[in-house]
């Protein structure tokens, strides 16, 4: 199993950045696909990004041109990079991986909030 912690969250004003982190730890025997999913309030949860081992990368239209995926695979982290953030942004952010090809392994999210 692989453990993922996040962090990077935080609340912002509208128009502002943050970058979240993630780094993967426990059984990795190899690289794998890592990405964003988010939840917001009283909403199913969303995939946001994911990037594969080799750098491609795919984004939900809603953050396309705002948000920017990057990994270091030396360091079993990713990033994600969020730009001119929107109220319709907030909500609780999960890193997650999928070792075998699925999304099976989660953080425990962090928290975004974006003030009008």
């Amino acid at each position: 199993q692989v453990q993922l912690v996040e962090s990077g969250g935080g609340l912002v004003q509208a128009g502002g950045s943050l970058r979240l982190s993630c780094v993967a730890s426990g059984s990795i025997g190899r690289l794998f696909v890592m990405g964003w999913y988010r939840q917001a309030p009283g909403k199913q949860r969303e995939l946001v990004s994911w990037i594969s081992t080799g750098g491609t990368t795919s984004y939900a239209d809603s953050v396309k041109g705002r948000f920017t995926i990057s990994r270091d695979n030396g360091k079993n982290t990713i990033l994600l990079q969020m730009n001119s953030l929107i109220p319709e942004d907030t909500g609780v952010y999960f890193c997650a991986a999928a070792p075998q090809g699925r999304w099976s392994d989660w953080g425990q999210g962090t928290q975004v909030t974006v003030s009008s």
